[in-house]
């Protein structure tokens, strides 16, 4: 098991068109996007005027949001984001469904490909809750007589012994240590976070009842990101000590309480009520050491409720030696991620003829499905060259070249996988295209390989396609 659990470390640091159906002059209830909100009376037909008035109003824009016709009042709810395009939204819920209309249409009457565009809202509070195995990272540049004395390699990942607990209050109190809120899928939650509105992502795992903890709090909202963290009672918090040297790391990590994570703390009200809040779920492949039930429950959720749910692979040992409790949960996959050497490990374990990544990416996108009303989507990073795009139903597999950098900008790329996967994550919370979504994903990383560890430039950035 020891020889598995270092595999899980390498690389890492540590670790609708919407059924809604409306008829011209029927009246509708009108609410403004914003934080002060009105009902009022309006017709399709006006909705028409204001959008011809768009240079005025901002309407062509901006969008309404027209609702399912499934409500038990007799009028549907639309929403006007009446704000200026340099703004973002982040009150409408992102449930709904934006339109631009360009003409009206009949309940009676079958819609035709061209009449709007369609696009997901912005997200309103916690529209992504992740799900993973919480580490605290502590970095430092280190040296030789460092490795020296905690029997370390300059360049390994290895689990932590006896011998190696005294390292993580040697780098707090004699080095100059970054501390970072780590494992896998946090990172993702702190980079899609640093995209995103305060206040859009949250993030579940374990931690110890212990000052390790605490550190972590510090740093998660220092990154503005919302944990709510089971707290084991008996278990220290998980720790990664990083020693840097040159352009080596050493990783030594102690999992602990991150290996603690229930379905009980799931299952709380006020957590269970963040997970009916959601919009989008997202699950480190790790967490599929610690806890499926968890996994399991998120993912039936998503597709009776129609949200999101999106899994990474994260190591190829995941899909090697965990593949029952994967393959439970592939039906519901809307997204699957993984890289080029995460999914041949895939193809290895089930048998696939070919290793191929766009093999495997179109064999990942067409397994069956549980909720139909979405197409899976599975996304294939390949470092330097095109990230890969295969969608359910489609014989052919997209291709998104990768932002260009030159070697002497990068710092670190540990973490790279962690960024995209944030930066993909915020892109499907702001209803960007694929190729959008997977371009931020890119473009995140970009910045993440420019910095120390799994980690974000300050000031913060904003997204601009490249």
């Amino acid at each position: 098991m020891s020889h598995i659990l270092r595999r899980q470390l390498l690389g890492r640091t540590a670790i609708g068109v919407a059924n809604a159906a409306a008829i011209a002059s029927q009246p509708v209830r009108v609410q403004a996007s914003s934080s002060r909100s009105f009902t009022t009376s309006i017709s399709l037909r006006l909705l028409r005027t204001l959008s011809s008035q768009a240079p005025r109003l901002n309407v062509g824009t901006s969008r309404a949001i027209l609702s399912s016709p499934c409500r038990s009042d007799s009028s549907p709810l639309v929403f006007l984001a009446l704000t200026p395009p340099s703004r973002t939204t982040t009150t409408t819920p992102p449930s709904t469904t934006f339109f631009s209309f360009t003409r009206s249409y009949s309940a009676s009457a079958p819609r035709r490909t061209g009449q709007f565009s369609a696009k997901m809202a912005p997200a309103k509070e916690y529209a992504l809750l992740c799900l993973e195995n919480p580490l605290l990272d502590i970095q430092a540049f280190g040296d030789e007589a460092l490795l020296k004395k905690y029997d370390l390699k300059a360049n390994d990942a290895i689990l932590a012994e006896e011998k190696h607990l005294p390292l993580y209050e040697d780098l707090l109190n004699n080095y100059d240590a970054k501390l970072l809120a780590g494992g896998a899928a946090q990172n993702s939650a702190r980079g899609a976070q640093y995209i995103l509105p305060p206040n859009s992502v949250v993030y579940l795992g374990c931690v110890g009842d212990d000052k390790y903890a605490a550190i972590l709090r510090d740093a998660v909202r220092a990154a503005g990101l919302r944990v709510e963290y089971r707290v084991d009672p008996k278990e220290p918090t998980g720790r990664c000590g990083a020693i840097i040297t040159g352009h080596n790391r050493s990783l030594c990590t102690a999992l602990d309480a991150a290996n603690k994570y229930d379905l009980e703390h799931l299952k709380k009200p006020e957590i269970w009520a963040l997970v009916e809040n959601a919009e989008i779920f997202y699950v480190g492949g790790f967490h599929f050491t610690v806890c499926p039930p968890a996994i399991m429950e998120l993912g039936k959720f998503a597709a009776a409720n129609n949200k999101v749910f999106a899994v990474n692979l994260s190591a190829p040992f995941i899909p090697q030696f965990f593949k029952d409790v994967v393959d439970a949960s592939a039906p519901y996959w809307d997204y699957i991620i993984g890289n080029e050497t995460e999914v041949a490990a895939y193809a290895e374990a089930h048998g696939l003829a070919s290793k191929e990544p766009k093999d495997v990416a179109i064999h990942l996108a067409n397994l069956p499905k549980e909720n139909t009303q979405r197409k899976r989507v599975a996304i294939v990073t390949q470092g330097t060259e095109p990230t890969l795009i295969a969608v359910q139903g489609e014989d052919a597999v997209r291709e998104v070249p990768v932002h260009k950098i030159e070697k002497d900008q990068i710092t670190d790329t540990n973490g790279a996988g962690d960024a995209f996967a944030g930066g993909f994550l915020a892109g499907l919370v702001e209803g960007k295209e694929l190729e959008t979504a997977v371009d931020m994903g890119q473009w995140l990383a970009r910045l993440s390989i420019q910095e120390l560890g799994p980690s974000f430039p300050t000031p913060k950035q904003t997204y601009s396609p490249k």
